[in-house]
Protein backbone atom coordinates (compact mmCIF):
# COMPACT_ATOMS: atom_id res chain seq x y z
CA UNK A 1 0.00 0.00 0.00
CA UNK A 2 1.32 3.22 -0.79
CA UNK A 3 -1.51 5.39 1.79
CA UNK A 4 0.24 5.47 5.45
CA UNK A 5 -3.12 5.14 6.43
CA UNK A 6 -6.33 3.63 5.31
CA UNK A 7 -9.84 3.56 6.70
CA UNK A 8 -12.78 1.56 5.09
CA UNK A 9 -16.68 1.62 5.69
CA UNK A 10 -15.74 3.18 8.94
CA UNK A 11 -19.23 3.12 11.14
CA UNK A 12 -20.15 4.36 14.83
CA UNK A 13 -23.58 4.23 15.97
CA UNK A 14 -24.77 5.27 19.12
CA UNK A 15 -28.18 2.90 20.31
CA UNK A 16 -29.67 0.00 19.69
CA UNK A 17 -29.87 -0.09 15.50
CA UNK A 18 -32.34 -1.29 13.49
CA UNK A 19 -33.04 -2.04 9.65
CA UNK A 20 -34.22 1.81 8.97
CA UNK A 21 -30.49 3.47 10.73
CA UNK A 22 -28.43 3.86 7.63
CA UNK A 23 -31.77 4.51 5.39
CA UNK A 24 -33.25 6.77 7.38
CA UNK A 25 -30.34 9.27 8.54
CA UNK A 26 -28.00 11.03 6.78
CA UNK A 27 -27.32 14.31 4.34
CA UNK A 28 -30.64 13.70 2.44
CA UNK A 29 -32.82 13.54 5.68
CA UNK A 30 -30.55 16.32 7.43
CA UNK A 31 -30.14 13.92 10.74
CA UNK A 32 -27.89 11.49 12.10
CA UNK A 33 -30.94 10.14 14.62
CA UNK A 34 -33.00 6.80 13.45
CA UNK A 35 -36.46 8.04 13.79
CA UNK A 36 -37.81 4.51 14.07
CA UNK A 37 -35.34 3.10 16.92
CA UNK A 38 -33.81 6.69 18.30
CA UNK A 39 -29.99 5.52 17.23
CA UNK A 40 -27.85 8.47 16.81
CA UNK A 41 -25.46 7.23 13.64
CA UNK A 42 -22.38 9.52 14.22
CA UNK A 43 -20.55 7.86 11.73
CA UNK A 44 -21.51 5.41 8.09
CA UNK A 45 -19.81 4.82 5.34
CA UNK A 46 -16.57 6.59 5.68
CA UNK A 47 -13.53 5.49 3.81
CA UNK A 48 -10.27 8.03 3.30
CA UNK A 49 -6.86 7.81 2.81
CA UNK A 50 -3.42 9.52 4.04
CA UNK A 51 -0.19 9.60 2.46
CA UNK A 52 3.17 9.94 3.96
CA UNK A 53 3.83 13.31 4.61
CA UNK A 54 0.24 14.48 3.71
CA UNK A 55 -2.09 16.71 5.74
CA UNK A 56 -5.74 15.86 5.37
CA UNK A 57 -8.37 18.29 6.35
CA UNK A 58 -11.96 17.00 7.55
CA UNK A 59 -14.50 20.11 8.23
CA UNK A 60 -18.21 20.30 9.23
CA UNK A 61 -20.20 21.81 11.74
CA UNK A 62 -20.99 20.33 15.06
CA UNK A 63 -22.27 16.73 14.86
CA UNK A 64 -21.22 15.89 11.56
CA UNK A 65 -19.36 13.32 13.05
CA UNK A 66 -15.63 14.67 12.48
CA UNK A 67 -14.92 14.19 16.21
CA UNK A 68 -15.99 11.01 16.44
CA UNK A 69 -14.15 9.87 13.39
CA UNK A 70 -10.47 11.17 14.59
CA UNK A 71 -11.24 9.42 18.49
CA UNK A 72 -12.16 6.29 16.76
CA UNK A 73 -8.75 6.13 14.77
CA UNK A 74 -6.78 7.23 18.14
CA UNK A 75 -9.24 4.40 19.54
CA UNK A 76 -11.33 6.54 22.00
CA UNK A 77 -14.18 5.19 20.34
CA UNK A 78 -15.17 1.77 19.38
CA UNK A 79 -16.53 1.31 15.81
CA UNK A 80 -19.30 -0.29 15.03
CA UNK A 81 -17.86 -2.09 12.24
CA UNK A 82 -15.47 -1.10 9.65
CA UNK A 83 -11.36 -1.15 8.78
CA UNK A 84 -8.05 0.72 9.80
CA UNK A 85 -4.70 0.43 8.45
CA UNK A 86 -1.74 1.86 9.72
CA UNK A 87 1.53 1.26 6.92
CA UNK A 88 4.33 1.57 9.94
CA UNK A 89 2.57 -1.94 11.87
CA UNK A 90 2.78 -4.87 10.19
CA UNK A 91 2.97 -3.26 6.56
CA UNK A 92 -0.34 -2.54 6.70
CA UNK A 93 -1.79 -5.78 7.20
CA UNK A 94 -4.01 -5.91 9.70
CA UNK A 95 -6.93 -4.94 10.50
CA UNK A 96 -6.35 -2.55 13.58
CA UNK A 97 -9.75 -2.50 14.96
CA UNK A 98 -9.43 -6.03 15.04
CA UNK A 99 -5.92 -6.40 17.70
CA UNK A 100 -6.40 -6.73 21.08
CA UNK A 101 -6.69 -3.88 23.50
CA UNK A 102 -2.54 -4.52 24.28
CA UNK A 103 -1.86 -4.28 21.17
CA UNK A 104 -4.11 -1.07 20.17
CA UNK A 105 -2.42 0.41 23.12
CA UNK A 106 1.00 -0.01 21.73
CA UNK A 107 -0.29 1.24 17.85
CA UNK A 108 -1.66 4.27 20.03
CA UNK A 109 1.97 4.86 21.65
CA UNK A 110 4.34 4.45 19.42
CA UNK A 111 2.59 5.05 16.12
CA UNK A 112 0.10 8.40 16.68
CA UNK A 113 0.01 11.25 18.33
CA UNK A 114 -3.23 13.58 19.95
CA UNK A 115 -4.17 16.64 20.16
CA UNK A 116 -7.55 17.40 21.65
CA UNK A 117 -9.60 20.59 21.92
CA UNK A 118 -9.90 20.60 25.23
CA UNK A 119 -6.60 19.73 27.02
CA UNK A 120 -8.06 18.28 30.17
CA UNK A 121 -8.32 15.53 27.88
CA UNK A 122 -5.00 15.22 26.35
CA UNK A 123 -2.92 16.78 29.78
CA UNK A 124 -2.67 16.01 33.16
CA UNK A 125 -3.04 18.94 34.71
CA UNK A 126 -2.12 18.14 37.75
CA UNK A 127 1.45 16.99 36.40
CA UNK A 128 4.21 19.19 35.67
CA UNK A 129 4.68 20.23 31.41
CA UNK A 130 7.72 17.97 31.54
CA UNK A 131 5.70 15.03 33.74
CA UNK A 132 3.32 15.39 30.99
CA UNK A 133 5.37 14.68 27.94
CA UNK A 134 7.72 12.10 30.03
CA UNK A 135 4.38 10.07 30.32
CA UNK A 136 3.93 9.43 26.63
CA UNK A 137 7.59 8.42 26.44
CA UNK A 138 7.35 6.16 29.14
CA UNK A 139 4.37 4.57 27.50
CA UNK A 140 6.40 4.50 24.40
CA UNK A 141 9.18 2.49 26.38
CA UNK A 142 11.85 5.06 26.98
CA UNK A 143 12.39 4.59 30.50
CA UNK A 144 16.35 6.46 30.88
CA UNK A 145 15.42 9.42 33.15
CA UNK A 146 18.35 11.68 30.99
CA UNK A 147 16.80 10.85 27.98
CA UNK A 148 13.38 11.86 28.73
CA UNK A 149 14.24 15.30 30.72
CA UNK A 150 16.40 16.20 27.01
CA UNK A 151 13.46 15.50 25.26
CA UNK A 152 11.31 17.32 27.08
CA UNK A 153 13.62 20.36 27.26
CA UNK A 154 14.03 19.90 23.23
CA UNK A 155 10.10 19.39 22.65
CA UNK A 156 9.03 22.75 25.18
CA UNK A 157 11.84 24.35 23.36
CA UNK A 158 9.90 23.85 20.25
CA UNK A 159 6.73 24.87 21.01
CA UNK A 160 8.08 28.29 22.71
CA UNK A 161 7.27 27.26 26.51
CA UNK A 162 9.61 28.89 28.60
CA UNK A 163 12.05 25.99 29.76
CA UNK A 164 11.64 27.63 33.05
CA UNK A 165 7.93 26.33 33.15
CA UNK A 166 9.02 22.69 32.40
CA UNK A 167 7.90 21.83 35.85
CA UNK A 168 5.20 24.10 36.90
CA UNK A 169 1.85 22.55 36.29
CA UNK A 170 -0.66 23.16 32.88
CA UNK A 171 -3.97 24.14 34.95
CA UNK A 172 -1.86 27.56 35.57
CA UNK A 173 -0.92 27.85 32.14
CA UNK A 174 -3.39 29.61 29.57
CA UNK A 175 -5.17 27.50 27.09
CA UNK A 176 -2.76 28.60 24.13
CA UNK A 177 0.12 27.46 26.30
CA UNK A 178 -1.94 24.52 27.26
CA UNK A 179 -2.46 23.56 23.39
CA UNK A 180 1.45 23.85 22.83
CA UNK A 181 2.28 21.57 26.02
CA UNK A 182 -0.47 18.78 24.17
CA UNK A 183 1.64 19.34 20.76
CA UNK A 184 4.78 18.92 22.44
CA UNK A 185 3.40 15.61 24.78
CA UNK A 186 1.79 14.35 20.96
CA UNK A 187 5.27 14.59 18.96
CA UNK A 188 7.04 12.97 22.10
CA UNK A 189 7.85 10.02 20.57
CA UNK A 190 7.53 11.04 16.79
CA UNK A 191 4.70 9.53 15.61
CA UNK A 192 4.32 9.06 11.93
CA UNK A 193 0.42 10.10 12.27
CA UNK A 194 -0.72 13.41 14.15
CA UNK A 195 -4.26 13.44 15.38
CA UNK A 196 -5.34 17.44 15.58
CA UNK A 197 -8.84 17.66 16.72
CA UNK A 198 -10.33 21.36 16.87
CA UNK A 199 -7.03 22.70 18.38
CA UNK A 200 -7.64 26.27 17.89
CA UNK A 201 -11.62 26.67 19.07
CA UNK A 202 -11.80 28.68 22.09
CA UNK A 203 -8.55 30.49 21.60
CA UNK A 204 -8.15 34.26 20.64
CA UNK A 205 -7.13 35.24 17.14
CA UNK A 206 -3.70 35.85 17.89
CA UNK A 207 -3.03 32.62 20.01
CA UNK A 208 -4.68 30.80 17.36
CA UNK A 209 -2.44 32.25 14.69
CA UNK A 210 0.79 30.88 16.80
CA UNK A 211 -0.33 27.49 17.43
CA UNK A 212 -1.22 26.88 13.84
CA UNK A 213 1.81 28.48 12.98
CA UNK A 214 3.77 26.27 14.92
CA UNK A 215 1.69 22.67 13.48
CA UNK A 216 2.71 23.96 10.08
CA UNK A 217 6.39 24.16 11.00
CA UNK A 218 6.22 20.52 12.83
CA UNK A 219 4.89 19.59 9.44
CA UNK A 220 7.09 21.20 7.45
CA UNK A 221 10.51 20.59 9.60
CA UNK A 222 9.50 16.88 10.17
CA UNK A 223 7.20 15.57 7.55
CA UNK A 224 4.88 13.95 9.73
CA UNK A 225 0.99 12.72 8.51
CA UNK A 226 -1.86 14.39 9.94
CA UNK A 227 -5.63 14.61 10.11
CA UNK A 228 -6.83 17.87 10.58
CA UNK A 229 -10.44 18.32 12.78
CA UNK A 230 -12.13 21.72 12.35
CA UNK A 231 -15.06 23.71 11.55
CA UNK A 232 -13.41 25.84 10.45
CA UNK A 233 -12.73 26.42 6.88
CA UNK A 234 -10.20 29.11 7.38
CA UNK A 235 -8.18 27.03 9.21
CA UNK A 236 -8.46 23.91 6.95
CA UNK A 237 -7.00 26.45 4.23
CA UNK A 238 -4.44 27.08 6.13
CA UNK A 239 -3.20 23.97 7.06
CA UNK A 240 -4.07 21.19 4.57
CA UNK A 241 -3.85 19.52 1.52
CA UNK A 242 -6.64 17.73 1.06
CA UNK A 243 -10.08 18.16 2.56
CA UNK A 244 -12.91 15.99 3.32
CA UNK A 245 -16.16 17.48 3.87
CA UNK A 246 -18.72 15.66 6.30
CA UNK A 247 -22.33 16.08 7.27
CA UNK A 248 -24.75 14.23 9.44
CA UNK A 249 -22.18 10.94 9.83
CA UNK A 250 -21.38 10.86 6.22
CA UNK A 251 -18.76 12.34 3.54
CA UNK A 252 -20.03 14.75 1.24
CA UNK A 253 -17.32 16.11 -0.34
CA UNK A 254 -13.92 15.26 -0.94
CA UNK A 255 -10.22 16.58 -3.17
CA UNK A 256 -7.72 19.17 -2.96
CA UNK A 257 -8.05 21.70 -0.42
CA UNK A 258 -7.95 24.53 -3.09
CA UNK A 259 -10.33 23.35 -5.74
CA UNK A 260 -12.75 22.52 -3.12
CA UNK A 261 -12.24 26.25 -1.80
CA UNK A 262 -12.67 27.92 -5.14
CA UNK A 263 -15.11 25.83 -6.98
CA UNK A 264 -17.26 23.68 -4.05
CA UNK A 265 -19.97 21.29 -5.60
CA UNK A 266 -22.19 20.31 -3.03
CA UNK A 267 -24.62 22.87 -1.26
CA UNK A 268 -23.56 22.17 2.07
CA UNK A 269 -19.71 22.70 1.11
CA UNK A 270 -20.98 25.99 -0.64
CA UNK A 271 -22.66 27.34 2.15
CA UNK A 272 -19.72 26.46 4.83
CA UNK A 273 -17.50 28.39 2.38
CA UNK A 274 -19.69 31.19 1.81
CA UNK A 275 -20.04 32.01 5.38
CA UNK A 276 -15.85 32.61 5.21
CA UNK A 277 -16.93 35.51 2.93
Amino acid sequence: MDEMLSVRQLMKTYGKGCPACLDLTGPDHGRNMCPVCGTIVACADVSLDVYPGEVLGIVGESGSGKSTLVKTLYFDEEPTAGEFYLRSYEDGVPNLYDLSSRKKRWVRNHQMGMVYQNPHLGLRLDHSAGGNIAEKLLMAGNYHVGSIRERAVQLLEKTDIPITRMDDLPRYFSGGMQQRVQISKAMANNPPLLLLDEVTTGLDVSVQANVLDLIREIQRELGVSMIVVSHDFSVIRMLTNRTIVMKNGRIVEQGLTDQIMEDPQHAYTQLLINSLL
